[in-house]
């Protein structure tokens, strides 16, 4: 049965976030989705504007098996494929699903970590975020509707209503944090178990409204390096490589992660050795979208919760740079609101959000529905 939902995320995809001109190539990548109506969409939208798609399909099942066996030549021949075909498109969209979010977990972490060094910093890191337009989402799947602890039929309108936001209206909310972002130096957080500071000062600062994550809906700037100072316990969830990391908490010296504890501490800190900059920070980013409220075991949806923040083990965007450079890029994330715990974020010497809520004039917008 034709869905119009997917007819207008897949538009949404190809002009508003990879913006779609005549001519280029979109490398449309899938990973263990449930049916194939949104890449075929996506396929016919890009030749219906003049564009070359290419897609490739593939399988976490597969993918755990060429993991498991990995050796350092398999991953870099890997990579040397993907290489090329990356390096041949304009513009990426990944769409993931989720049929076992934990498919990776019985990796073992030195051959995730071939992955990571071989395959996914030289292709993904180093080519796709900063040579192409790309934009990454997820799929509804039942097992992503029980994450959320919904319905699947429940599950499907949160999502598509959230896809599918007006991300013009945010753009335009986001303007004053943007602007207080950029003058501001000192930022200080506090929440339960969290005593935080850290410089910003004349790091760039970046609102995402659509264009690179879909749902959407942060500003983002990255701490200077070695200013971090103090102790975080993040209160969310989070799955890396297949394990699911609770009550992660993070002691800071002038920028490194010095103690890290959680309920996997031993996986935890093989994550952070990974390479130098594991340990070191390079994203700071306030969530902004107040439509999602709540975890659900994905990055993509938990980073933008309505009165949260997130605080990234590794690597920097080169929009937003710090200098930090790691094959690791971990988006963690503490909420504020009330219900979580509340807390409090200063810039310089103002309050500007406690207990999730914007406080100054200018950025009481951001507290609306966005």
């Amino acid at each position: 049965m034709h869905d119009p939902r997917i007819d207008k995320l897949a538009n949404l995809l190809l002009d508003h976030s990879c913006e779609l001109k005549q001519g280029e190539k979109v490398l449309i990548e899938a990973f263990d989705l449930p049916e194939a109506n949104l890449v075929a969409a996506l396929v016919e939208g890009a030749a219906e504007r003049g564009c070359v798609p290419l897609v490739s399909w593939k399988s976490n099942a597969v993918l755990r098996s060429l993991y498991r066996t990995a050796t350092e030549e398999s991953m870099k021949l890997a990579a040397q494929f993907e290489k090329d075909r990356m390096q041949a498109a304009d513009a990426y969209i990944g769409i993931r699903g989720s049929a076992n979010s934990s498919q990776f977990a019985d990796v073992p972490h030195e051959r995730m970590d071939l992955f990571q060094k071989h395959w996914w910093k030289p292709v993904h890191g180093s080519i796709r975020v900063p040579d192409t337009k790309w934009v990454v989402l997820r799929y509804p799947t039942d097992s992503f509707a029980q994450a959320a602890n919904m319905s699947t039929a429940a599950f499907e309108e949160f999502y598509f209503e959230v896809c599918t936001a007006d991300y013009a209206a945010m753009g335009k909310a986001q303007e004053p944090l943007v602007a207080r972002m950029q003058a501001a130096d000192r930022v200080r957080i506090i929440a339960p178990g969290t005593e935080l500071e850290f410089s910003i000062k004349d790091i760039p600062v970046i609102p995402c409204n659509g264009e690179r994550n879909i749902p959407d809906g942060e500003v983002f700037t990255a701490p200077v390096r070695d200013s971090i100072n103090g102790v975080i316990r993040y209160n969310t969830q989070s799955r890396y490589q297949g394990t699911v990391f609770e009550n992660i908490e993070f002691e800071f010296k002038d920028g490194k992660i010095v103690r890290a504890e959680a309920n996997e501490t031993e996986k935890l800190n093989a994550i952070l050795d990974s390479d130098e900059g594991a340990r070191y920070c390079g994203e700071w980013s306030l969530g902004t979208n107040n439509h999602v409220r709540h975890p659900m075991l994905d990055t993509l949806f938990d980073e933008k919760i309505g009165g949260s923040f997130h605080l990234t083990p590794g690597e920097a965007y080169e929009d937003a740079d710090n200098g930090n450079r790691s094959r690791i890029h971990w988006d963690l994330v503490l909420i504020q609101r009330e219900d979580y715990g509340g807390g409090k974020i200063w810039f310089d010497d103002e309050l500007i959000r406690e207990d999730g809520f914007f406080l100054p004039k200018d950025l009481q917008g951001l507290n609306t529905g966005l």
